[in-house]
């Protein structure tokens, strides 16, 4: 309340004069009249000037909550806190007299406390002795935090990973200390509260990493690629040379105990008294004779360099006659010359005969196909297994080698068309409505509407000779195949990640994981931004989930980005390989970049549409118009360096907290 006091500081008394008279009983009643009715004036100006005090108090105290950083409540804040107050209280047109205002905070900032008081000048009561009449107020003022989602659209882009300065700390570096102070204040607010924050991310670059947030069958099975496919020559390593004999075995002859097929008759007529007479006559013939038909087996494989080996095995059945002496007895019906032989039989006498022995030869041909070249041309992938993370090995490395990958989760967009330009409206939304890839809500249900997996080892561009006067230079051609080419650029940046509450162990383990890789695409970054905020899309069971305490839910969205639009056309990014896929563009390259800016901007007036505020910063780089006209109302940053950019984010965590006079 007001208090008067006297110019002197002491309270007024009215002394009572005994003697009877009306003169001055009425003198005094007008007196009595004034000091009333200049009481009544100069309290109302009084009341006005405090009600002016209160509002400067409050808005100081408001100021210099928002200007509280990391630093809490520091010089700069309370220097914040000071000129609200001194601009919105006029000393000299309340007409007051020391004037003080002190902000304080006892909880490093969480709420600031403010005091002011001031003397205001009488007009009538002056010449009562009451010259001024004091006045105190009382404010303070907290972040009051609300329920909100924020989704951090991250460039994640190589440039990121280079200095502002020779010698200094990465962009990435400086972002990732930006995004840990952001948290701390926006946790700082909800001390002792129960809003619920929660955080989602898209690090982007030339894709996105969202694989393990999509279900298998939003997925293709089978997919077109600029690749390459290995040629082979056939060269024969072995043939025609027997490669090894089975041993001989000698057939036999049912009764006979020596195994030996006797040839009917003798081979000729001699006789002979003593065996070595008959060794010495043998015949001496080891000529081999083909038996029977040929057989071939067959076996064909892939060896570890990934060559075709074809072994053919070819077994021919050979025979010959072994001769031996043998004694035969008379009286087997052949009518021979009797001769003595003392120690076999009367009757008995040498002669000599023939076996058969046989043997199995193994006649081997290989037949091997030898890396020629490759082919360079667009190529039919089964990815069934790759999309499920599976390895799956293709023979797409040096010299037709197998190489084994495995998905890291990037994707290649939906069916679009190469539309010149995009525009958003309430009605249809983003049109054409055939740019398929555009379409931030629908579920998919067909393969031109499925996403695709970027599978960087097998993606090729193809290129050819073009001759010049006195030289010439590899360039990309428009063939459909060619004999050369490269491997395309292909990266991959951080896992995305779907909304959700996070401590601060583990959103600064996130910050602590983004990498820096690969070019700029503005686009995707924004578009899987949008489906991870909508209320309306594939996330939607996620985005929509009732916080306990039924408290509604702000959306705020914050693209931040080092550099301009950036797109190649011969890197493999979430859009093919953009000179031979030409999903973009008719030719490949006309227009290349614009397209790209026409179809972020449609994506900005659809994310604004959806309710989502739409925080740009550009750091250390132009605020060029594309990334002014994309943000929302009054939500656009400019930084040049790690303070600037630290304290876009932090004017940001100020609107996600929402504040608010507590007395």
């Amino acid at each position: 309340m007001p208090i008067l006091t006297r110019g002197i500081g002491h309270p007024v008394t009215m002394l009572r004069d005994e003697a009877g008279s009306l003169l001055p009983l009425a003198a005094a009643g007008f007196v009595v009249l004034a000091a009333v009715v200049g009481a009544g004036l100069d309290m109302s100006t009084a009341y006005k000037a405090e009600n002016r005090l209160q509002a400067a108090c409050d808005a100081g105290v408001l100021a210099g909550r928002r200007a509280v950083g990391t630093d809490g409540f520091d010089d700069d804040a309370q220097a914040e806190a000071n000129a609200y107050f001194n601009n919105n209280y006029d000393a000299s047109k309340q007409g007051s007299l020391n004037v003080v205002f002190t902000p304080t905070s006892d909880d490093d900032g969480i709420t600031v406390l403010g005091t002011a008081s001031t003397d205001v000048e009488t007009a009538i009561m002056r010449i009562f002795g009451y010259n001024t009449i004091s006045i105190g107020v009382t404010c303070s003022a907290s972040m009051g935090v609300g329920n909100s989602d924020v989704t951090m659209v991250l460039d994640s882009t190589g440039s990121m990973g280079s200095p502002l300065e020779a010698g200094g700390s990465s962009k990435l570096l400086m972002l990732q200390n930006a995004m840990k102070s952001f948290y701390d204040t926006v946790q700082a607010s909800t001390a002792g509260g129960n809003a619920r924050i929660r955080y989602a991310f898209v690090p982007y670059s030339q894709s996105v990493n969202v694989g393990r947030l999509l279900k298998a069958e939003w997925l293709v099975d089978e997919m077109e690629i600029q690749s390459r496919e290995p040629q082979y020559d056939t060269v024969t390593v072995e043939t025609g040379e027997v490669s090894h004999w089975e041993d001989p075995v000698r057939s036999t002859s049912t009764g006979e105990s020596n195994s030996w097929v006797v040839e009917e008759g003798f081979l000729n007529d001699s006789e002979y008294s003593q065996r070595w007479q008959c060794n010495r006559d043998l015949p001496n013939d080891t000529n081999w004779s083909n038996s029977g038909s040929a057989t071939t087996e067959t076996d064909t494989r892939i060896n570890r360099d990934g060559q075709e080996v074809t072994t053919t095995t070819e077994t021919q059945r050979q025979t010959r006659r072994t001769y031996t002496c043998v004694r035969e007895e008379r009286g087997r019906g052949r009518d021979r010359v009797r001769y003595w032989a003392p120690t076999f039989t009367e009757y008995a006498r040498d002669r000599y005969d023939y076996e058969f022995e046989t043997r199995d030869p193994v006649m081997v041909t290989i037949e091997t196909t030898e890396f020629s070249h490759f082919i360079y041309k667009q190529m039919d992938y089964d990815v069934s297994s790759y999309k499920t993370f599976s390895s799956v090995t293709t023979p797409t490395g040096w010299d037709g080698s197998d190489v084994s990958s495995t998905w890291p989760g990037c994707i290649e967009e939906r069916d679009t068309t190469p539309a010149a330009s995009f525009t958003y409206n309430s009605v249809v939304g983003i049109t054409p409505v055939s740019a398929k890839d555009l379409d931030i809500d629908s579920e998919p249900d067909s393969d031109d509407t499925k996403w695709r997996p970027m599978w960087p080892e097998v993606a090729f561009y193809r290129t050819e000779w073009v001759s010049t006067w006195g030289g010439g230079y590899w360039d990309l051609t428009h063939r459909h195949e060619s004999d050369y080419g490269g491997q395309a650029v292909s990266r991959c940046p951080h896992r995305a990640q779907l909304l959700q509450t996070m401590n601060e162990g583990e959103f600064d383990g996130y910050a602590d994981s983004l990498v820096a890789t690969g070019n700029t695409y503005h686009d995707i970054g924004l578009l899987w931004g949008a489906r991870l905020s909508s209320p309306q899309g594939i996330f939607s069971s996620n985005v929509t989930e009732e916080p306990a305490n039924g408290g509604n839910v702000s959306r705020h969205m914050i693209f931040m980005t080092d550099g301009a639009m950036q797109p190649s056309i011969s890197i493999q990014s979430a859009y093919g390989i953009e000179y031979h896929d030409r999903r973009v563009t008719a030719n490949g390259s006309n227009h290349h970049t614009r397209r790209h800016n026409e179809r972020f901007l449609a994506l900005c007036e659809a994310v604004k549409a959806k309710g989502i505020r739409l925080w740009v910063i550009a750091f250390a780089t132009g605020l060029t118009e594309e990334l002014e006209t994309c943000s929302s109302d009054d939500s656009s940053f400019l930084a040049e360096d790690a303070d600037q950019l630290n304290s876009a984010f932090q004017e940001i965590a100020k609107e996600v907290g929402e504040l608010r006079i507590v007395q």
